[in-house]
């Protein structure tokens, strides 16, 4: 069973979360807004990345919440893996598809990636903040 020590992260960790997460999501929009794509494909793609963004959050939380003994039903715990998965197929798939240059391609791929770490540290961070203060608490009670 995992320690159920908790450390507040620090506030580099916490800021180069958010920065990953703001700088993934952003290139990604940018890279949308400016492409000379139809605004059905542009859409497809910003809703890749919207689901993309929830799966990642929603599978990072219920293995978080499994590693605390949260109960977590094996139905969501299952759906939070192939929603990441089926959201990163989507990106592949469309971008296999897409009449785009290769550095084009590569590009969306590589802040799709860093907008889902970003937002699963950011999680990770929500998580460690809300959970480390009360241990101090606990400390100062005694």
């Amino acid at each position: 069973m995992a320690s159920k020590t908790s450390h507040q992260p620090s506030f580099a960790f916490v800021s180069a979360s958010w920065g990953a997460l703001l700088i993934g999501f952003c290139a990604y929009l940018v890279g949308l807004w400016n492409a000379g794509m139809q605004l059905n494909e542009k859409g497809y793609y910003f809703t890749v990345l919207a689901y993309g963004l929830y799966a990642a959050v929603s599978l990072q939380k219920s293995v978080r919440d499994r590693v605390e003994g949260i109960p977590v039903t094996t139905i969501y715990f299952g759906l939070s893996w192939i929603s990441i998965l089926l959201a990163i197929l989507l990106l592949t798939v469309g971008l296999m598809n897409a009449t785009l240059a290769l550095s084009e391609k590569g590009f969306y791929a590589m802040s799709f990636a860093l907008a889902l770490f970003g937002a699963i540290a950011v999680q990770k961070n929500t998580r460690d903040v809300q959970v480390a203060p009360r241990r101090f608490e606990e400390i100062d009670a005694n």
